[in-house]
């Protein structure tokens, strides 16, 4: 375990939980775990531009402020040798976009897009999935489940893939074929239920019981959280690398500035939100970084919830952390969610930084996918374009000032959901004959 870790905190009820006694939800008050970390320790023992002079970029790099050191126990030296390289080992270091034209076109500062697509899985759920993999390795799991409406699985599926950990999966019977494709052809066994994502996530909860499996559900396992921050992490790093690699090609000097940090926090972060783990994630990440003093301030956080799966905004707008189950029936599965199982804490994640939730519905997603993939070159599935609905929508209702940097987190590639894809009015498909008449007829219009 990491020597920082201290315990955990139940999000609901405040009750402190040992270490070892935290390995899913409160068992006072069936709250969400939240880990907890000595700040003073690891602002007084690390140095931070050591973390990022570190020749590893995956995500282990940032060890002090991780529940697992390393996804490998030193003590089974037959698995650091067989999983030296493997994707679980180097997972991390996802890019960072400038998107230009989004910025002038919308009139702010700057536009950058955390592209989460290039991950092993082609989602930002490997973040989550490692954490808990490395957990399950620590405490001899041979079995991890989870429910999920596709992404969560297949990061699982993939990551457990080559660790001689089997993975048994629980998804919605509407689960995209593609999504379906990635989970089984890493040798996972998949259930699909006739049901919605909340009937899987029960089921889940079931059968670990009754089986013994270690269980990977969002939200309700706390090591997810911890895995998802670390996106924070990383866009810290890179916003403050790209402000010294200007600063050098202006020929300014380093030494006028009295703050040169080498984590950077923008000013807005814009989420799409499902069952809320994404966004407490990446709030978690910021915050820590915040407690060791490594950044200056907190971002803003923008929510994005689907029209269609409305419980989250529901209760946004009652002010309350009262969520209401509500049927969700939205094309973008990975914010499909009747009940968020991680929606306090996504809450609370927007009200503490002064952010707002909006809603997006299934044509903006569609149309957003478009602009992404026209714009800045991206291709993304429909839950991830709602990062970018939640943009136009927020410059729009003045939650974003031109003078904003601005981070779209973006979440799973268009190849998980090609279905929706074929439904945006993007590029021209024009079937024609092996003629050059046929090309230049076409041209002249």
């Amino acid at each position: 375990m990491n020597s920082y870790l201290t315990d955990f905190s139940c999000t609901r009820c405040g009750e402190s939980i040992a270490i070892a006694q935290a390995l899913y939800t409160c068992p006072r008050c069936g709250g969400n775990l939240d880990a907890r970390y000595d700040y003073a320790g690891i602002a007084r023992d690390i140095d931070p531009a050591g973390i990022v002079a570190n020749p590893d970029r995956s995500v282990w790099r940032y060890a002090p402020l991780l529940p697992m050191p390393s996804p490998i126990p030193s003590e089974r030296t037959n698995a650091a040798s067989a999983l030296a390289y493997h994707p679980l080992s180097t997972l991390g270091a996802s890019p960072l976009y400038c998107a230009t034209s989004m910025a002038r076109t919308l009139n702010i500062r700057a536009v950058w897009l955390k592209d989460d697509s290039r991950l092993p899985s082609s989602s930002f759920k490997d973040r989550a999935s490692a954490m808990v993999i490395a957990r399950a390795l620590r405490i001899g799991a041979h079995t991890i489940c989870a429910a999920s409406t596709g992404n969560a699985a297949s990061s699982l599926a993939t990551l457990c893939a080559g660790t001689g950990i089997e993975t048994v999966i629980f998804v919605p019977r509407s689960t995209p074929e593609g999504k379906l494709a990635q989970i089984r052809i890493h040798g996972a066994r998949v259930y699909a239920v006739e049901g919605s994502y909340d009937d899987a996530f029960e089921l889940a909860l079931q059968a670990a019981r009754e089986f013994g499996w270690h269980n990977r559900n969002t939200g309700f396992n706390p090591y997810t959280r911890e895995g998802k921050k670390t996106a924070a992490f990383e866009i810290c790093e890179q916003l403050a690398r790209q402000r010294a690699h200007d600063a050098m090609r202006s020929k300014a000097s380093a030494a006028s500035s009295p703050y040169s940090p080498v984590f950077r926090a923008p000013d807005v972060v814009i989420v799409p939100v499902g069952d809320g783990n994404i966004i407490s994630g990446l709030h978690k990440g910021f915050k820590d970084l915040l407690a060791v003093g490594w950044i200056e301030h907190m971002p803003r956080f923008i929510g994005v919830t689907a029209t269609l799966a409305p419980a989250l905004y529901r209760a946004w707008q009652s002010g309350s952390e009262t969520i209401v189950a509500a049927p969700a029936s939205t094309i973008a599965s990975g914010i499909s969610a009747d009940l968020p199982r991680d929606g306090v804490m996504a809450l609370r994640a927007v009200r503490e930084t002064g952010g707002v939730f909006v809603e997006a519905d299934d044509e903006e997603m569609l149309d957003a996918m478009g602009v992404l993939g026209r714009e800045a070159a991206v291709f993304v599935e429909p839950a991830c374009a709602a990062a970018y609905v939640g943009l136009v929508k927020a410059c729009r209702m003045g939650a974003i000032r031109s003078d904003d940097e601005v981070v779209l987190q973006l979440t799973g590639s268009g190849l998980k959901d090609v279905k929706s894809a074929l439904r945006v009015s993007a590029g021209r498909l024009i079937h024609i004959q092996a003629r050059i008449e046929d090309v230049r007829e076409d041209f002249r219009f």
